[in-house]
């Protein structure tokens, strides 16, 4: 039985980017319930812009699902000897894109706690959020280079 290692990394791409973004959503999203609990405990409006911190690190899962179906592409199902290639970019750009996402759950966390006790600063926080976001940007583009 011949293992098809690009295959491997495809998968491997797709479910570490999945459960990257699941643990960040996890983690802002108590977040977010926790700074919606405060709201109401003090008869405060509960601002549904906290939704954005919840679902930010959801994006990472469709980086991997990209990079995931290009490691599909026929040149690269034809051609088994790159497998060890597409395999090392899937570990290497997964683990970069699920860090990241779990970062930016941490850094949601925080901006849905600060904005739910202030009200003020949502767009600064988002700006973190964002940073987040860019490694798993910079993680997949940077792959698909390599990948061409």
């Amino acid at each position: 039985m011949d293992l098809n290692l690009g295959l491997i990394g495809a998968g491997i791409v797709m479910g570490l980017s999945a459960v990257g973004s699941g643990f960040g959503v996890g983690i802002a999203g108590q977040a977010v319930i926790g700074a919606w609990k405060k709201c109401y405990i003090t008869n405060k409006p509960a601002p549904m812009t906290l939704l954005a911190f919840g679902g930010a690190p959801l994006t990472q899962t469709f980086y991997g699902f990209i990079l995931g179906f290009l490691f599909m592409k026929p040149a690269a199902i034809a051609n088994p000897h790159l497998g060890s290639l597409y395999l090392g970019i899937g570990i290497a750009s997964g683990l970069a894109i699920a860090f990241s996402a779990i970062a930016q759950g941490k850094a949601g966390a925080s901006g849905a706690d600060a904005t739910g006790e202030t009200g003020k600063g949502f767009v600064n926080y988002m700006m973190i959020v964002g940073i987040c976001e860019t490694v798993a940007i910079f993680a997949m583009v940077l792959s698909m280079i390599s990948l061409s």
